[in-house]
């Protein structure tokens, strides 16, 4: 009897949303109601695959933790990603939910509308977590130890319970939303006073009720708050990062902007794996920004 292969061992877990990325592009400005040309392509996204695919490229042997469905969108969804280097054993495969999807609108002028359909994501649950809690990558007695990067498209309730349960205890988590939107989702991790958060200055405004000026102000807000470490960025103004041992604030690179989808997935992704490499504070921003540039750019981050 031929045994199955061994799945391959991760060197960190992206947890989240797993779909397929509908972007229309063009190269004119827009506003709503614009009717012009331009090309839309189809791509695997989602936060935490965008996050996985950037720590991939980078060397890093990324696990995926999500639902995708068994539909034949979800098999081929599961075969481009591990055509991209990700692992796939741990993802939860339903037969009765479709795979989520995300349609983005961009012009010249940035982002012009989005909307993301994660509903089968959210009706999964904790059904995600499973390979965290049967000792298949760890367990509430052997908790899982390395980097976690999580996004927020995941229901207010299952974050809650990964920012309490004890089974994450030892896990680096790595948190950001999934948009503005769902920013609030993020507050259990500030209650707790768990984790890394990366927020954008909207996002870092909603957590805080109040509007910031800058990244800076905007970090030291929300470690009044209860937050343990933040990044938070303010598109090309700045870039801070800060905990209880201080802080550092530096402005990225300037250049043509060319997309933004995805340019926050690869920025967190890139200062995971300055972090990894043994970068300190300053140079693992650093590092990330640049990352970040080149991606908006319209270059691969690396």
């Amino acid at each position: 009897m031929t045994q199955a292969p061994t799945p391959a061992t991760p060197d960190i877990l992206c947890i989240g949303s797993v779909l397929w990325d509908i972007i229309g592009r063009s190269n004119l400005e827009m506003r709503v109601g614009s009717d012009v040309p331009g090309r839309i392509t189809r791509l695997p996204g989602g936060v935490a695959m965008n996050i996985a695919m950037t720590l991939a490229r980078f060397g890093m042997r990324p696990a995926a933790l999500s639902a995708v469905g068994r539909d034949a969108e979800g098999n081929e969804l599961v075969a481009a990603c591990a055509q991209l280097g990700l692992i796939t054993d741990h993802l939860y495969r339903s037969e009765d939910l479709p795979t989520d999807r995300y349609m983005a609108i961009e012009g010249a002028n940035g982002l012009i509308a989005a909307i993301a359909d994660a509903h089968s994501l959210e009706a999964a649950g904790d059904k995600i977590l499973r390979p965290l809690l049967d000792g298949t990558l760890g367990s509430e007695a052997v908790p899982y130890t390395g980097p976690v990067a999580l996004d927020g498209n995941l229901k207010l309730s299952l974050l809650t319970e990964i920012a309490t349960h004890p089974a994450f205890d030892k896990a680096d988590l790595r948190v950001a939303p999934a948009s503005p939107g769902k920013a609030e989702r993020l507050r259990p991790f500030m209650t707790h006073s768990r984790g890394t958060l990366y927020v954008n200055l909207e996002e870092a405004s909603i957590l805080c009720q109040e509007e910031f000026s800058s990244s800076a102000e905007a970090a030291d807000a929300l470690l009044a708050r209860g937050a343990a470490r933040v990044l938070v960025t303010d598109g090309g103004s700045s870039a801070t990062v800060a905990d209880q041992d201080g802080s550092c604030t530096q402005a990225p690179p300037v250049v043509t902007v060319a997309r933004v989808t995805g340019a926050g997935d690869t920025f967190m992704a890139a200062h995971i794996v300055a972090e990894a490499r043994g970068e300190d504070r300053d140079t693992a921003l650093a590092s990330a920004l640049r990352a970040a540039a080149t991606y908006v750019s319209g270059e691969p981050p690396v």
